[in-house]
């Protein structure tokens, strides 16, 4: 088991306008710069934006070996395979933040029958996120 402190598992993003993007994830989400890296082309080379112990990383769409094994929504009519999700502790504000910058809500803000609330938007960008106040680490559900 890895000791290390916060996430261990970090999603991994790219952007077409990578630094607009930050912004506005900051913004709208309430993540914080945790360490930005310019490339030369005005892009973003690498980025670590946090939010309470968790971080997503993230860096502008790009060519590159890496980047050859990534599409972006646009690319595929905005379906995805996977989403981040996010533990909040006001979800109805975080919604209401979210939708005010902008957010495309897809799934509208509810109250969970298994714990919690929750609802899933689109980015600036088409990325697809899930944010709610069920804490999976502490809330157990039917049969554990």
């Amino acid at each position: 088991m890895p000791s290390i402190q916060g996430s261990t598992i970090i999603p991994c993003l790219r952007y077409r306008d990578a630094p607009a993007a930050i912004d506005w994830l900051c913004r709208a989400f309430g993540f914080q710069r945790h360490a930005v890296y310019p490339d030369d082309d005005g892009g973003i080379a690498h980025a670590q934006l946090s939010y309470g112990p968790g971080m997503i990383m993230l860096g502008s769409v790009r060519d590159d070996g890496f980047g050859e094994h990534l599409l972006h929504p646009d690319q595929t009519q905005g379906r995805e395979t996977q989403c981040a999700c996010v533990i909040v502790e006001d979800c109805r504000a975080h919604y209401a933040q979210a939708k005010a910058a902008g957010a495309r809500i897809v799934d509208d803000y509810e109250e969970k029958d298994y714990g919690g609330a929750g609802y899933s938007c689109r980015d600036v960008e088409g990325h697809l996120w899930w944010f709610g106040s069920y804490d999976p680490w502490k809330d157990q559900g039917p049969g554990q």
